[in-house]
């Protein structure tokens, strides 16, 4: 069936379109009677109003538009994006927003669906995730003209708004307790090497290996998921000279490490410290419990959806917010290493 339309409504009762537009937009121009009237029928005819239509007349889509570029299986176990969404849906529902979301491919797809729900006025703004080294989605949001927040930075990111947390700052705190310990050889199990985030903590990772005199460090990267984590994991203890700590970049990874580990009857903490990078319920049910960067992911989504909404409601506004830097977390799977150097 054909969408039901103001002119369809309009016949049923017996008025004009605009009486129909009236009463539906709560505007005066109607009797109470008649009012009732069209919206019993709109709500008999399941009428909806057309989002287009509603942007042309200056009405919001009542949306916020969310679109992630990563496979879906690896999306689906990854507890970082599950606490994410549940803050943004908590803060956007709390004014009767929705959260739009569509999981594509590649970033081609991702540009090209921004696009198209800017030309249909589908959503009143967009929230970008995993911001790039060189990234084209920038340029292209600035141009549609609607409201958007980036998750990440500093920088970057044209007169896009952002909420941030400082990746370099966390990955030094990190690596300043494992050289405390005493641990000289320190992988790095890292993320998508496009990721900005990603190149700050391996750049991090660097810097502090100069300047702890650390003699054998280095990051390898991943897509993030558990079954590339656990290879590189393999990887690395098969090694002559195998680290005596490894960093992950989320807790996935970390968790598929240990098991790795137990595998290959390498004892954690006794023979490799772990660190994970977020500090979910993973990283606390597992045993030993793993030494984490922790931060609150469901208040950073939270923190996302007031600054999206603020930009809503005063377009020209431009927002730059840092979050508080993750803590370190110290449980049992870091320790000093067995044998120095």
């Amino acid at each position: 069936m054909a969408r039901p339309t103001i002119e369809d409504i309009a016949r049923r009762v017996g008025v004009s379109k605009g009486a129909v537009s009236f009463a539906l937009n709560g505007r005066p121009g109607v009797s109470e009677a008649t009012r009732a009237r069209i919206l019993q029928v709109a709500e008999e005819m399941n009428w909806r109003p057309h989002t287009a239509a509603r942007a042309l007349g200056g009405a919001r889509a009542g949306a916020v538009g969310l679109v992630i570029a990563r496979p879906a299986r690896t999306l689906g176990v990854e507890p970082f994006f599950a606490q994410l969404l549940s803050g943004l849906q908590a803060g956007l529902s709390a004014h009767s927003v929705a959260l739009e979301l569509l999981v594509v491919e590649d970033t081609t797809a991702e540009i090209e669906v921004y696009r198209r729900w800017a030309s249909e006025h589908r959503v009143d703004g967009f929230i970008m995730v995993d911001l790039k080294v060189r990234d084209t989605r920038v340029d292209v949001v600035e141009g549609l003209g609607v409201p958007a927040v980036v998750l990440g930075g500093p920088g970057r990111h044209g007169s896009l708004s952002s909420v941030w947390a400082d990746d370099r700052e966390a990955m030094l705190s990190i690596v300043d307790y494992l050289a405390a310990l005493g641990h000289r050889r320190i992988a790095h199990v890292a993320g998508l090497p496009a990721f900005q985030h990603t190149q700050r903590r391996m750049r991090a990772l660097r810097d502090s290996a100069r300047r702890h005199g650390l003699t054998d460090v280095s990051s390898l990267p991943t897509d993030f998921s558990d079954a590339e984590g656990a290879a590189t994991t393999r990887m690395l203890l098969s090694r002559p000279g195998r680290p005596t700590a490894i960093v992950y970049d989320n807790d996935l990874m970390a968790v598929a490490g240990l098991g790795v580990a137990g595998e290959m009857g390498v004892a954690v903490p006794g023979d490799l410290s772990i660190v994970a990078f977020d500090d979910s319920v993973l990283t606390r049910i597992v045993h030993p419990a793993l030494t984490a960067l922790t931060r609150d992911t469901f208040a950073l989504g939270t923190e996302v959806a007031e600054t999206m909404l603020a930009l809503i409601a005063e377009p020209g506004l431009r927002r730059d917010r840092r979050t508080p830097t993750p803590r370190l977390a110290v449980r049992e799977s870091t320790a000093p290493p067995a044998l120095a150097g």
